[in-house]
This record gives C-alpha cells, structure tokens and sequence, in this order.
C-alpha cells in the first residue's frame, strides 16, 4: 500500500509539474505574442471611435463684407457675420454610440478568439517538443541496447556460434538510428524556433518540457457541448451591431435641426438724428435639413435585413464545424487512449522476449536475426506510444479550446 501511495503522489507531481511549465509558457505568450497585441490595438482604437460617435457636426461660422452697401432706413449694412449649429434628431447621438460601442464588442471578441488559438498553438507545438524528446531517448536505449548484443555477438563469433554477418547488421541498425536521431535534431531545432516564434521571444531560447506525460483511465471526460464559444459569440455581436446600425439608420432618417445667428454691423447715417440711428441688426436663425429623397435609408434597411439572415447562416454554419471537430477530437483522444493501452502491452511483451533471447544467449543458442525483429518491434511501439501521447494531449487541447476550458 505504501509503494502505490508513493506511485499516485508522483504520478500527481508529475501532472502538476507539466501544467505548471506549459501554463507559464501559455501566460508567456499571451503577454507578447504580437498578433494578440494588433488586436489589442484595434480594440482600443474602436473604443476610441465610441467618443468619436458622440461628436457634434462642426459648427459653421461665415463673414462676409458688402462690396455695395446696402442702405437702410437706421443706416447702411457695412458686412455681415453667421454662426451656425446643426443638431441631429433626437437619440441619434446615442444611436450611434451604441452601434460603435457594439463594433468594439467585435473587436473585443476577436482577441478572446486570437488568444485561444494561441494557447491552442503554443500547446500543440509543446507536446511536439515533447515527443521529439521523448523519441531520441528511446533512439539512445536502442542504440546502446544493440551496442550489447554487439558485444555479444563479438563475443558468439570468437567461439563459433555467430557469424561477422550478424556483428555487421547490428552495427548497420545503429548507424540508421543514429540517423533517424540526427534527422530529430533538425525537427527539434526547427520546432523550437516555431515555438519561441510563438512567444515572440529569442529564438535560440531552451525549452523545457516535462520530464513525463502519462495517460490515465480515469482522465477527465471531454465535454460535448461547445458551450459559448467565442467564435460564435462574435456572430451574435455582429448581428447586434447590424440591430444597431439599422436603429441608426431610422434615426438619420429623420430631419435635422439647426440653430444660428446672424450679425450685421450697421452705420450711423450722417445728419440725422433718431433713437434706431446706426442700430446693429441681430438675427435669430433656425434651420430644417429634410431628407426628401430617402431611397438611401429605404435601401439601407433591406441591406440590413438580409446581413442579419447572412451572418445567421454563417454562425449556423460555423457551429457545424466546430461540433465537427469537437468530436473529430474526442474520438481522436480515445483513440489515442487505445493506442498507448495497446502499444504499452506490446511494449512489456517485447521487452520480455528480449530477456529471453538474452537467456538463451548463456546456452549458445542466441539467433541474432530474432535480436534485430525483437529490437525493431521494441522501437515501433515505444515510438507508437509516444505518438499516442502527443495526440492524446494535442486533442486535449483542440477540445479545451472548443469547450470554453481555457
């Protein structure tokens, strides 16, 4: 009981340990990736556009001198001075506010969308890191493992019972080893460029990934409902922000008031002498811009509807396809699940053949032909279940990023 108390709790370590690494490198990412920063970006130039909306149309102000004056009965007309104020309908300040602050929701959602497939991203290419790793180690146990029965066959052809054949074709399988590991070097060098890429950090930065990743029957089972995922939240925004626009559009539909005022500095008339002599003239003004031909606003409303029928088809469509790959993913786990169950029985039983074959070593009677298919069987499902590995955890992660996990 004490043994598998300490298996669980180092089981849980090393679960705990993997979590924490990726999550900083997740944390990381976010903070500087510059993709996440434009959206950033864009979000605070549509938040300033919302106190743009509330902007009034410039005032206009005009002067202008008479070249003949005109006379009046207090005096002639010298020039003449405007001010004036167009305001619009009534609430259409505050629908335009709210049709620019529903864009800026758009924009909002498109970082929480950038910032997933961030983490979706960083993820996947970690648990790759990972399973390059994990490859060159099980290289490295074959390749000394085969550097053992070489010894051993040395060992056969001195006293007769191997022949220099099998000592060729054991160093042979090294020699292609040591390619398939330096052929891994390359991946890895060139997936962790990708992965600090990602980050926006030094692309000759170390990257440390777990020490082990296990797959557990009793592993969380994925959700199967997308939730409120913010690939299609943005539909629903964006057809609130069409709902606004459309609101919009009646209210500019509507007239247009203006307010002004007009000055006219008037001269004395000489020889004359009256209470109105030279009186300065003030003009109160109120102005109406009625929009009689409407067609725009009719034809603005019809493009309206039909995007909230267009933006209702594409989030339909959508949503097939996430479900599409949320359960492509969950499958794919479980099959992965499979896999590593299989390949992990396949694994003890070639390791237990290997013993045998090394038992029959100390009666002479060892085939080194067995020793190769035995050593090749042993390679394909450790290799398989490190593949299973990295797709159970990069299905984990397609399913989180569907399943709002993140």
């Amino acid at each position: 009981m004490k043994k598998i108390l300490n298996i669980a709790v180092a089981l849980l370590l090393c679960n705990a340990t993997q979590a924490q690494s990726l999550e900083a490198y997740l944390q990381e990412a976010e903070a500087n990736n510059p993709e996440v920063q434009a959206f950033e970006i864009r979000y605070n130039i549509a938040k300033e556009k919302v106190k743009e909306s509330q902007a009034l149309p410039n005032t206009e102000v005009s002067a202008g001198l008479f070249v003949s004056e005109p006379e009046t009965r207090t005096g002639a007309q010298k020039a003449r001075f405007s001010v004036k104020q167009m305001l619009p309908w009534f609430g259409t300040i505050t629908a335009r506010e709210n049709y620019a602050t529903s864009l800026a929701e758009v924009d909002y959602l498109d970082i929480a969308i950038t910032k997933r497939k961030l983490r979706l991203s960083v993820s996947q290419s970690y648990y790759r890191l990972y399973a390059i790793k994990e490859i060159q180690e099980a290289l490295e146990e074959n390749i000394q493992l085969l550097k053992t029965f070489e010894q051993l066959a040395l060992t056969s052809v001195e006293v007769g019972n191997a022949s220099a054949v099998d000592v060729l074709r054991l160093q042979i399988r090294q020699n292609e080893l040591q390619e398939q590991k330096a052929i891994l070097a390359q991946e890895q060098f060139a997936e962790n460029r990708a992965f600090n890429n990602l980050l926006n950090r030094d692309e000759a930065l170390t990257i440390t990934v777990a020490d082990s990743l296990l797959i557990t029957e009793d592993f969380p089972q994925a959700s199967t409902t997308l939730g409120l995922h913010p690939e299609l939240e943005k539909y629903d925004r964006l057809y609130e922000s069409v709902v606004q626009s459309e609101i919009l559009n009646q209210k500019e539909a509507n007239p247009n008031l203006g307010f002004g005022l007009d000055y006219i500095p008037v001269a004395d008339r000489a020889g004359l002498n009256f209470s109105d002599n030279g009186k300065d003239i003030f003009m109160p003004a109120v102005s109406l811009s009625i929009p009689i031909f409407n067609t725009k606003y009719k034809s603005r409303s019809i493009q309206h509807k039909m995007q909230q029928e267009e933006i209702n088809a594409q989030r339909e469509h959508r949503r097939n396809l996430l479900e599409t790959v949320l359960h492509n993913a969950i499958a794919g786990r479980e099959a992965a699940r499979i896999r590593h169950r299989t390949q992990s029985v396949n694994l003890k039983q070639a390791r237990d053949a290997e013993e045998i074959l090394v038992k029959n070593y100390e009666t002479g009677t060892i085939d080194f032909n067995e020793v190769l298919d035995i050593q090749e069987l042993q390679l394909k499902f450790q290799m398989n279940q490190i593949e299973a590995v990295k797709n159970f955890y990069g299905q984990t992660a397609a399913i989180n990023y569907l399943t709002d996990q993140y």
